[in-house]
């Protein structure tokens, strides 16, 4: 668990996102490549979870629906987001996706307090929050113990659409973000750094390769020389 490979893919179309992590999901059920972080921002688009309820989108005029393989219920993304979508194998993590949910809160909340925001977990729920206002989402899948979809932290998104759904099915919850809170902007790029080294440390990787990456029509997801 030397190396985590981030790649910064900047703002992506959602199904091309889902794409890409199928790439990757399948080359690590195969044991090819590293353990990867996929770190991104979206267009408008509310997604389901695969139990998640239809009604709880009260508005899909604003942005597409997708309901996909991630546990949780309704979600928005946009830009201003922050996305990470983990490609792990959970059997170097102790193959416990409990233990894995709880692993993603402590990374979110340790970032949160570099930002200078108090965050902490509810009891029974998912997700991280800062009192009793929502700043943090997560909802993932598992095949053959790799890891895809992952979190999503509210930096400086536009907080209306969340309006258009019951966020994670929570009937009155309010959401947040960190440029909400905070008294002085923090720049997205710093928030990234410090996603990708809370993360490392929490899973005990020694090294962040940072990587550009491009889909290709023949061999999907090709990764290309480091970004540092």
């Amino acid at each position: 668990m030397a190396v985590l490979d981030c790649i910064d893919l900047g703002l992506v179309e959602y199904a091309q996102a889902l794409a890409w992590q199928d790439e990757l999901v399948r080359r690590r059920c195969q044991g090819e490549g590293e353990d990867t972080l996929l770190l991104l921002e979206h267009p408008p688009v509310f997604t389901l979870g695969r139990g998640g309820d239809a009604q709880h989108v009260l508005n899909a005029t604003r942005a597409p629906v997708h309901r996909v393989g991630r546990g949780g219920d309704a979600t928005f993304h946009g830009p201003g987001q922050l996305v990470g979508y983990p490609i792990l194998d959970l059997t170097r993590h102790g193959r416990d996706v409990h233990a894995y949910l709880r692993a993603l809160e402590a990374v979110l909340i340790a970032v949160l307090a570099d930002c200078g925001l108090r965050a902490q977990r509810k009891a029974g729920l998912t997700g991280v929050w800062v009192e009793d206002e929502k700043i943090a989402s997560i909802g993932v899948g598992v095949r053959r113990w790799v890891t895809s979809h992952g979190f999503a932290l509210n930096v400086d998104p536009d907080l209306s659409y969340f309006v258009d759904i019951v966020p994670c099915g929570l009937a009155g919850v309010r959401m947040t973000s960190i440029a909400k809170l905070r008294t002085q902007p923090l720049a997205f790029a710093m928030v990234k750094r410090l996603i990708a080294e809370a993360f490392a440390g929490h899973f005990g990787y020694k090294e962040i390769v940072w990587q550009q990456s491009l889909l290709t029509p023949d061999s999907g997801l090709r990764t290309l020389a480091p970004r540092l």
